[in-house]
């Protein structure tokens, strides 16, 4: 018996002894592998090399298993080898579906080989493999609601949207059957996401109010807390900014801002939570900080207060610079996208045009770098240059930028924006399209069957239409729909728009003989144009005051008037001429491939123009990104996951919709001086309506210089009287 037991004892001991060297060559393996990995740079063949060492030695099932989704995250992450990467998460999830107990392994491999599969453009296997793994993952709750969210941002890349809310819905309701409070938060504000870029405003309302209740009587980390508050109050904000109330929405901007402020300064612990479902966050709270730059930034923009828009904007640039020298998720690139959408449109505004134009380059430039943020923001940069091309007077080239942005764009708002500008175009251009300019403003009428339900736009198709009426020679008409413009700017402190229809009015007015009231608008304009700043609302204010001073009898006032529009002149004069001279001006002929389809002269159903980021049109401004990112693996215990919502911030890029005024001009060149087939001349000649003119501006070479040539001697000429 007792030789049995010491024999017993040493095979025992040898057993141990065997394990025991098992697990020596393995984790030295693994310790290698991780150190390759974790170097500086990474010497990610090295680290290959280890792994793949593991496998001659037959190691059990666990060990295989694992191992093979190592290499797989590895080469997924590091390589361009897809296809090892796909071999080797295959192999990882098969083998593991048949070892009990080993769930990380399992799921894990199921999300990265679903994620590579989409990166391949193979979503029909993804599907059925994110489904298998959610029926099989109800007993583990983080990973079943971390492969719902996954397989919910998949439908949204789709942009089936209805299955993609029905499946955060189920994930709220299975939140809330194991006891996570948040994580039912984070479902239900995802599916108010995608509802308001469905626009079903009544199932909206209900459920933000639901979401609202949950926020606040949740009790747990004040970080995942307040970044819940965040979700909820980028909702509410963009929702505002999305419908144009630019006045209503400023105590929940309010409200953001200062919740934003309470997160920067929270200690940001790793205490992990005890409920395994709550194991999520929405966004970094670096990238929230940009976020919320981000949405005043288009409140700003709305509103008119361009100088706090500048603001915001370069300290989001900056921030997000820093972010990217340790960060490359491509959120941030969209992040920086949006906000170069909306500083290019300040810098048109305030007579940056040079720098504006750079800007759009260097927008370009971003999008080239990834096609899928190059098709989400395609129509956005037709836009803006078409609205360069607007403001350099470029009417031709801005004609063709604004019909190929249409073809681009499936979003309500973006088309009614773009409609809206291109309407202003054929407007000046006399009668040269209108069967067209009668088609668009017709799908753009005010009165009735307007598009969108957006304040701002409804505002801006009546100043279209009264831009109309004037140079038809409509005044009472003209005058009617700017009354109504003025009275919806000013209830909602649409600050460019209010200027624009105070400075028409006093035009028309003007042009009516009635000079005090002329005088009553447009002085408020010039103060208000000055705020903003608005270079041409400025110029047109000070030509209007000049004569209006002169009319009157008023010689030094007429001579202060002047001298400011002599000024205003040359600035836009000089910004002009640069812009017109860098080699980026000829980005304005450069049309996308898709212009040879046919014009969409009504829109398609809502679709956000961009799929990076999401509710905010940037607007905005396509399909939502529910990123994940991945739980790295090592030779340490799987890391905690974490959750990212990309709010829709892009699609509210274009609800900086007033509509540009027609900007007044220096006094328009006698016929004789300029190129009798430049049709812009003519145009620029015709429109004469008295001595502030409404000038078009050249359209050839030798027109410019003709141009340039009369403004300067007209400038000099002036000096000496």
């Amino acid at each position: 018996m007792a030789a049995q037991a010491a024999a017993a004892a040493q095979a025992a001991a040898a057993q141990a002894a065997q394990a025991e060297a098992a697990d020596s060559w393995y984790l030295a393996l693994l310790g290698f592998a991780e150190h390759f990995r974790t170097s500086s740079p990474p010497k990610i063949r090295l680290c290959v090399h280890c792994l793949q060492a593991v496998f001659p030695f037959k190691p059990p099932q666990r060990i295989e298993a694992r191992t093979h989704l190592q290499l797989g995250s590895v080469l997924y992450h590091h390589t361009k080898n897809s296809e090892q990467a796909r071999s080797h998460l295959e192999k990882a999830w098969l083998i593991s579906q048949q070892i009990p107990q080993f769930e990380d392994v399992k799921f894990e491999a199921a999300s990265l080989l679903s994620e590579l599969y989409c990166q391949e453009n193979s979503v029909d296997a993804a599907k059925p493999l994110l489904r298998k793994a959610i029926q099989i993952s109800q007993q583990t709750p983080y990973w079943h609601c971390r492969l719902l969210f996954q397989l919910a941002q998949l439908h949204t890349l789709e942009k089936d949207l209805v299955s993609a809310c029905d499946l955060l819905g189920v994930g709220a309701e299975y939140a809330r059957v194991v006891g996570s409070e948040y994580t039912r938060a984070l479902f239900l504000l995802s599916k108010g996401m995608l509802l308001l870029m469905e626009r079903k405003l009544q199932e909206v309302h209900p459920l933000l109010t639901l979401c609202g209740q949950i926020v606040e009587n949740w009790q747990g980390n004040p970080i995942q807390k307040e970044s819940l508050r965040v979700f909820f109050l980028v909702l509410q904000v963009t929702h505002y900014l999305d419908a144009g109330q630019v006045k209503s929405v400023k105590p929940c901007l309010k409200q953001l801002q200062q919740c934003i402020q309470t997160i920067s300064t929270l200690h940001d612990d790793e205490i992990l939570p005890s409920n395994p479902a709550d194991l999520f966050h929405w966004l970094p709270k670096e990238h929230m900080c940009v976020l919320v730059y981000l949405v005043t930034v288009m409140h700003s923009m709305q509103a008119g207060y361009l100088e706090k828009a500048q603001k915001y904007t370069d300290k989001a640039l900056m921030q997000l610079e820093k972010l990217k020298m340790l960060d490359c998720s491509p959120i941030l690139s969209s992040f920086q996208v949006i906000l170069l959408e909306h500083i290019i449109m300040c810098r048109l505004v305030t007579g940056h045009k040079a720098t504006a134009l750079q800007e759009i380059s260097q927008v370009c430039q971003l999008c080239q770098q990834s096609p899928r943020l190059f098709s989400n923001h395609a129509a956005q940069l037709h836009t803006l240059l078409g609205l360069y091309c607007v403001s350099v007077n470029c009417m031709d080239n801005a004609e063709a930028q604004f019909t190929t942005a249409l073809r681009l764009t499936n979003h309500q708002e973006l088309w009614a924006f773009i409609v809206t500008n291109l309407a202003s175009v054929y407007i000046r251009e006399g009668n040269r399209h209108q069967e067209v300019l009668y088609s668009l403003l017709e799908r753009i009428n005010p009165d009735h069957s307007f598009p969108v339900s957006s304040h701002c736009l409804r505002a801006a198709a009546f100043y279209v239409r009264g831009l109309f009426s004037f140079f038809q020679g409509r005044y009472n008409e003209a005058k009617r729909f700017l009354r109504e413009t003025l009275k919806m700017s000013n209830a909602e402190d649409l600050n460019r728009l209010t200027a624009c229809s105070l400075v028409l009015l006093g035009h028309i007015f003007y042009v009516l003989g009635n000079h005090r009231e002329s005088n009553n608008m447009v002085v408020p304009a010039m103060q208000l144009a000055s705020k903003i700043p608005d270079m041409s609302v400025q110029l047109w204010s000070s030509a209007l005051l000049r004569d209006l001073n002169k009319a009157c009898g008023n010689a030094m006032d007429a001579h202060e008037a002047a001298q400011m529009h002599q000024n205003f002149s040359q600035q836009l004069l000089q910004d002009h001429i640069e812009a017109c001279s860098l080699p980026e001006h000829n980005l304005i002929t450069t049309v996308h491939p898709l212009c040879s389809s046919k014009l969409r002269m009504d829109p398609t159903p809502a679709w956000p123009a961009s799929c990076e980021a999401l509710m905010g049109p940037s607007s905005s401004t396509g399909p939502v990104r529910l990123r994940l990112p991945p739980r790295r693996h090592s030779s340490l215990p799987l890391r905690r996951a974490s959750f990212l919502t990309v709010s829709r911030a892009s699609k509210f890029w274009e609800c900086a919709r007033p509509v540009p005024a027609l900007p007044g001009g220096v006094a328009a060149v006698p016929i004789s001086h300029q190129d009798p087939h430049c049709r812009g001349s003519q145009v620029a000649h015709r429109r004469c309506l008295s001595r502030a003119i409404l000038q078009s501006g050249p359209q050839c070479q030798s027109c410019l210089c003709n141009w340039v040539t009369s403004a300067q001697s007209r400038v000099q000429a002036s000096s000496r009287s």
